[in-house]
């Protein structure tokens, strides 16, 4: 994953700092950890971002997980419908399984979206 360091890809996919990619943004980097799911560090080590910008800032992120889960459920359904051949019940229960095994990524992946959408690459952060 390192070779898309520089870009928005690379932070929303590793959940790391949106200006110098450096550092995890979330307490615990493992998102399946419930209790700490959306626990966020308030600063990055390295390059001193602040990552909640405002009060309720990540009440956005709410509006983009949305897409993000439409795209979690589509690809099941893609894969249990259309490729396996799973009758519509079962790939309906697999859907809704996929949806909550997966909604802790969901989650990170939409504030890591919501952030990166407000918060640039900073290359220059990277000599600090």
């Amino acid at each position: 994953m390192s070779f898309l360091k520089g870009t928005k890809l690379y932070s929303i996919f590793t959940g790391t700092c949106p200006a110098c990619h450096n550092e995890s943004m979330y307490v615990k980097k493992n998102p399946y950890r419930l209790k700490s799911t959306l626990k966020m560090k308030e600063r990055c080590g390295v390059c001193n971002t602040k990552y909640k910008i405002e009060p309720s800032f990540f009440y956005g992120a709410m509006y983009v997980s949305y897409p993000v889960g439409l795209t979690f459920a589509t690809a099941a359904f893609i894969i249990c419908y259309l490729i396996l051949g799973l009758d519509l019940i079962e790939t309906y229960c697999v859907i809704v399984a996929v949806m909550i095994l997966a909604l802790p990524l969901i989650l990170r992946i939409s504030r890591n979206i919501w952030i990166n959408i407000f918060m640039p690459y900073k290359k220059e952060c990277q000599h600090r």
